[in-house]
């Protein structure tokens, strides 16, 4: 489903530099869930390295960076040469006793956020507060200058078009990093609900992610692995530029113990297996909402928008939405329809188009045509 080219953006929407900062404030429906709280009597955990230095992940390894290596004691490593029996016994004062079992671990609290965390994220506080997100949709160019100038134009969050464009991840990356805190903060689709796609975006910052052409429970459930850490998730903690200082890395509480609650994840249904499905899509914990596709449910379903067949496609996303108490997302032109509260607008190009035409009034596209010459013909 390609970008549609909606809503009228003001005539500044190249120009503008000038970079925000957002607010914060309190966790969320449809989004993820906090660790488990600490467990009395447990045992103290390492202490972290400050966040905010790449490549660190999140400094679990309390013996890192040590100014005086050979020299440190273990003492609760496996005896040199012999067989600690640990997959059967737990080390004194260990909260998991008995034999190792996954499916009975009760995860630790060195990852839960601080008491009284708030939220960061803007568009997640946004949505929780009950109010209409708007993504603008950045799809061709590859320019730090432009992202940034939209980031600032008055979108939410900015979508960074990864499924159907050229772009690299590099690119993506850099792009991001040059006004990570603009108004608007970044975002991205996917190409699919993959966990290189989706750590990737992540470890470069995005903090909105939408998936498309979901399909399955098995298929969301893969998307919400991939979006989180544990315990609600599977994200693997291998560092990358999120964590920096100079993006989410000095967030209030650190960032890998307050992303699980900022981040909005969003599921795109585009399919009739989609919406044979959705019901159960919506309800997977950590999904944020759904999006009704509108090219796409079009596309795979033969009836145009308007059309009975067509709009029982976008009522079934709709009903699902509201039974599952996620939200529920489409195109810009849809911001009046029922319930429809997060909506993808229009691209770069649309935007510089309709911002210019905004701008000169009556006199653009009143180019002088010339009798001869490559504009003789220019209409």
């Amino acid at each position: 489903m390609r970008p549609l080219a909606l809503a009228a953006v003001v005539a500044t929407v190249v120009a503008t530099t000038v970079f925000g900062v957002r607010a914060q404030n309190p966790p969320a429906q449809g989004g993820s869930t906090a660790a488990p709280a600490s467990t009395p009597g447990q045992t103290t955990q390492p202490a972290q390295p400050a966040q905010g230095t790449r490549g660190r992940g999140t400094g679990a390894d309390p013996y890192a960076n040590s100014a005086a290596p050979g020299t440190q004691t273990f003492p609760l490593a496996a005896a040199a040469g012999k067989d600690s029996n640990a997959r059967m016994v737990a080390p004194m004062g260990a909260i998991n006793q008995g034999p190792f079992d996954p499916a009975a671990w009760k995860y630790g609290p060195a990852f839960d956020p601080p008491a009284g965390a708030k939220i960061w994220n803007p568009v997640k506080l946004k949505m929780m507060q009950g109010g209409k997100v708007t993504g603008g949709t950045f799809f061709g160019a590859g320019d730090a200058s432009t992202y940034c100038a939209m980031a600032n134009a008055g979108y939410d969050f900015i979508w960074t078009e990864m499924q159907h464009d050229q772009r690299d991840w590099e690119t993506a990356a850099r792009i991001w990093r040059t006004c990570p805190h603009a108004k608007a903060v970044p975002g991205v689709r996917v190409a699919y609900a993959d966990e290189r796609e989706i750590q990737h975006a992540l470890d470069a910052g995005a903090i909105v992610v939408v998936v498309p052409t979901i399909d399955t429970v098995e298929e969301a459930i893969a998307a919400r692995n991939w979006t989180y850490f544990p315990p609600l998730g599977r994200r693997s903690a291998g560092g990358g530029q999120a964590f920096d200082a100079a993006m989410w890395g000095g967030v209030p509480g650190g960032y890998r113990n307050t992303v699980n609650d900022n981040i909005v994840l969003i599921l795109m249904i585009e399919t009739l297996e989609g919406l044979k499905n959705s019901d159960e899509i919506a309800k997977v914990p950590g999904v944020t909402a759904l999006f009704a596709a509108s090219g796409d449910l079009g596309n795979f379903s033969g009836f145009r928008q308007g059309t009975p067949d067509y709009e029982r496609a976008i009522n079934i996303v709709h009903d699902s939405t509201l039974k599952a108490g996620v939200r529920l997302c489409g195109p810009l032109a849809w911001r009046d329809r029922p319930d429809f509260t997060c909506f993808q607008a229009g691209s770069e190009t649309a935007a510089i188009s309709r911002g210019v035409a905004a701008e000169l009034g009556p006199l653009a596209n009143t180019q002088a045509k010339p009798e001869v010459g490559p504009f003789a013909e220019r209409r």
